[in-house]
């Protein structure tokens, strides 16, 4: 259990990341979801014990993440977004180097090294150098990092950036495998609705919808998105398109006036609340 109490963060220069974030988090696998400066990764780097909060307090299993840091650190596995690897270092070797800082024996840091690889499907590149590798199998040796830890707690910050459709669906499998509790952020909604158990939407530094997926897209039940670049009577405007939720039953029809009906995901949480989102 993660338990998130008031917390802010305020930046040297005055911008105000973290407005008073109130959270219990004890899903194995929780989603943070909400656009490029919403406050996510902030959240994400005092959860894990590399950034300080301005104030507030975070609990980790009964520990104090401000208080009991090197506990909390030992119980703990975080893979930022802004992570590289070092170029001469094959992936076998970043993994098990992270292994054994964290206390591994060097039999077990090597074992559990090729079982996270393979099932990434990376071991075939296990023995060359990172900056001969593209860019989706350098995020992978990372997502090999978090699973081999066998952490309590995973953090990943945008795990799937970058990384082909089929790379994407690798990583979503082996995530799943974890038995650790695992708090992902994400741009991908599609995503967050696949791993899901929970999802925390943030906007403006708060949280401002939280709950299953399925309990969150309940109030669309029967209807569509039709997305026109012309006017729409009671659509909500979002730059030069018009959103309209339009029952089911309707959808041929608003195909014939040209509109785009498309299935409705978590964008639509954030559309119907004012909140543009990429995806």
């Amino acid at each position: 259990m993660i338990q998130i109490n008031n917390v802010r963060k305020r930046y040297s220069d005055g911008t105000e990341a973290l407005k008073g974030i109130n959270a219990n988090i004890g899903k194995r696998i929780t989603s943070v979801i909400g656009r490029n400066g919403a406050g996510k990764t902030t959240l994400m780097r005092i959860l894990s014990t590399q950034l300080e909060p301005s104030s507030g307090e975070v609990i980790i299993d009964g520990l104090d993440v401000m208080k009991d840091t090197l506990e909390v650190r030992k119980k703990v596995c975080s893979i930022p977004q802004e992570a590289t690897p070092i170029g001469i270092l094959t992936p076998l070797e970043h993994v098990t180097l992270y292994l054994l800082a964290r206390k591994f024996q060097y039999r077990d840091a090597r074992r559990e090294a090729m079982n996270a690889l393979d099932s990434l499907g990376i071991l075939e590149y296990k023995d060359k150098p990172s900056d001969t590798l593209s860019g989706g199998t350098k995020r992978k040796i990372f997502v090999a990092m978090a699973i081999a830890s066998n952490a309590d707690t995973v953090f990943l910050d945008e795990p799937t950036t970058g990384l082909d459709p089929v790379s994407r669906m690798e990583v979503w499998s082996s995530i799943r495998k974890l038995q650790s509790n695992l708090i992902v952020t994400t741009h991908y909604m599609e995503e967050a609705e696949e791993l899901s158990q929970e999802v925390f939407m943030v906007e403006g530094g708060l949280v401002i919808e939280k709950g299953e997926v399925k309990d969150l897209l309940s109030r669309f039940r029967g209807k569509v998105r039709a997305e026109s670049h012309t006017p729409l009577d009671g659509a909500i405007r979002i730059s030069n398109t018009f959103v309209k939720y339009i029952d089911e039953d309707d959808a041929s029809e608003y195909i014939r006036m040209g509109c785009t009906v498309k299935k409705v995901t978590l964008d639509d949480v954030f559309i119907l609340r004012g909140v543009s989102i990429e995806s």
